[in-house]
């Protein structure tokens, strides 16, 4: 097994290209609706590598093989069963909607702080290089707001309208949001409010989604932040929500285990007659995932199909998270399974991408498209069969966070990663946070697979991937953190503080950082830490 682990992790990790370097961001100073809990600690970055099997395979290009809706549909028919219990369903009839709000007086609005003669002050070379930075699609948001942020305030209010639109919406596109990109895009609606400025719906949905989604955890007081926005949305700037806004509110609600909410949110929708699309299809999968309700997780994905969606790799790690999180790992590990039959069966479809830019673009094209072509069976089977269905990064990522945190079973976290390397995805770092966490978990016990002896193999396998530089594999907080963790578990404490030297060496963290290692490592050594 030790032969299969180790060569698994060393070969996964050798077929990526550097990552790019990380950019900073400039502190912030505004903020719009602070969600009222700490920082959490910034977790790790997930970036999807994806990249076709190796052309040695002798995998020929040819065309699709057409799979039936009816057999995407029937992908989790051997578990099925319908329940009297009837999961929440877009079919369902609308009974109660949300509760009416009271309406603000409009005539308490911020008054217009436009400013009147001030244009002779402004830096026209401001103005020009943000200009010249949203014609240019490689500038970051960073660059962006660090131009904005230059203007002097009212800064909203020298930008035409059209740059006001731009901005938003660049700032609006990023990986991953957190309380940085929260508070650099609310910052610039505070600016619109101030300057008397309206706001599309848009981007009242994308402020929304940054309140309730900048921390890792989902709490009831990100859903009082986002509530809070769409409030001042539809009572007081009197845009009426869309579908989109929906949907974020829902995912909000249910992330944060607010059912009740997330079930008045969906009826709501109905009653409103807005249009259900493909992310809120996949929502309500999630949803019944989060509920486990294993039942509903397979009605809300047969119905998915049956309204004309497009099936692809995202949609299914969705059903095997959902299917996970409602306590069904053997239907998770079938639709699995049917994953890797399917693929093989076909050839020359389309790969995911592995920029996060155009992972997303995907999914908006795919909501579109599906649409667009509902009344034309043959396209959408066109459409389906160019779409890839071969495991991704996520796809492993989910088996492993289970393996390494409740099953403990090394032996199929070791085939996993094997299977990585056969699908030629990229080993991410996220993977050997995950590992680290295993042995953190496991080890340290009599008779456990995760002893000190593997251990140290996986963490010279993580030393040879970060020394050479290999994919976006790099020393992070969290790698830190769980190798300390790891390492006292299985090979006592002496060892760990070699390893906290070793990784010194290779990593230069930040101050606050650097605090928390020193905490985390000031806790082991006394005893104090909990793993879990």
């Amino acid at each position: 097994m030790d032969s299969i682990f180790i060569g698994a992790l060393v070969k996964a990790a050798s077929c990526r290209q550097h990552a790019p370097t990380r950019t900073s961001t400039p502190t912030l100073l505004f903020t719009y609706h602070r969600p009222r809990r700490r920082l959490a600690p910034t977790t790790l970055k997930h970036h999807r590598n994806f990249r076709a099997p190796p052309s040695s395979r002798g995998q020929s290009v040819a065309a699709p093989v057409e799979i039936s809706r009816e057999e995407y549909k029937n992908m989790l028919d051997y578990y099925y069963e319908f329940s009297d219990g009837r999961p929440l369903s877009f079919e369902d009839p609308v009974s109660n909607a949300l509760p009416p709000l009271e309406h603000e007086d409009p005539k308490n609005r911020v008054e217009d702080l436009a400013p009147n003669g001030q244009q002779d002050y402004v830096n026209a070379e401001i103005i020009e290089d943000i200009t010249h930075a949203l014609n240019d699609e490689s500038a970051t948001p960073e660059t962006l707001y660090e131009l904005y942020r230059a203007l002097p305030f009212p800064r909203v209010s020298f930008l035409s309208m059209d740059m006001q639109r731009r901005l938003l919406k660049r700032l609006s596109i990023v990986e991953r949001k957190n309380q940085r990109t929260m508070l650099r895009y609310l910052s610039i609606v505070d600016d619109m409010k101030a300057a008397g400025l309206s706001l599309t719906s848009s981007e009242w949905s994308s402020a929304i989604a940054f309140a309730g989604r900048c921390f890792t955890r989902v709490t009831a007081a990100e859903v009082e932040s986002a509530l809070h926005i769409w409030k001042e949305m539809e009572f007081v700037a009197a845009v009426k929500g869309t579908n989109v806004t929906f949907n974020i509110l829902f995912d909000i609600a249910t992330k944060a285990g607010k059912f009740v909410l997330a079930e008045m949110i969906l009826k709501e929708m109905k009653a409103r007659r807005l249009a259900v699309n493909r992310f809120a299809r996949v929502g309500l999968v999630y949803y019944h995932g989060l509920k486990g309700d294993g039942d509903g997780v397979r009605k809300a994905y047969r119905e998915f199909v049956e309204a004309g969606e497009i099936v692809d790799t995202v949609v299914l790690n969705c059903v095997i998270v959902s299917l996970i999180r409602a306590g069904e790992l053997p239907a998770a590990e079938q639709v699995y399974e049917r994953m890797k039959r399917m693929h093989a069966r076909r050839s020359g479809v389309r790969l995911p991408s592995h920029d996060w830019k155009g992972s997303r673009e995907l999914g908006r094209i795919l909501d579109r498209a599906a649409r667009s072509y509902r009344c034309d069976p043959e396209k959408l089977q066109q459409l389906q069969d160019e779409q890839s269905l071969a495991p991704n990064l996520r796809t492993f990522s989910i088996f492993v966070d289970h393996h390494v945190t409740r099953t403990g079973e090394l032996q199929r976290v070791a085939t996993l990663l094997d299977e990585m390397q056969f699908f030629g995805v990229a080993l991410h770092g996220s993977i050997f946070v995950k590992l680290f966490k295993g042995f953190a978990t496991h080890g340290g016990i009599r008779y456990s697979s995760w002893t000190g002896a593997r251990l140290e193999n996986v963490w010279r396998s993580f030393q040879k991937v970060v020394d050479e530089e290999i994919g976006s594999i790099r020393v992070s907080k969290w790698t830190a953190i769980w190798a300390l963790r790891a390492f006292t578990k299985c090979c006592g404490k002496q060892r760990t503080l070699q390893i906290s030297e070793e990784l010194e060496s290779r990593w230069k963290p930040d101050a606050s950082e650097s605090e928390i290692i020193t905490d985390v490592l000031h806790k082991l050594m006394n005893g104090k830490d909990d793993v879990h």
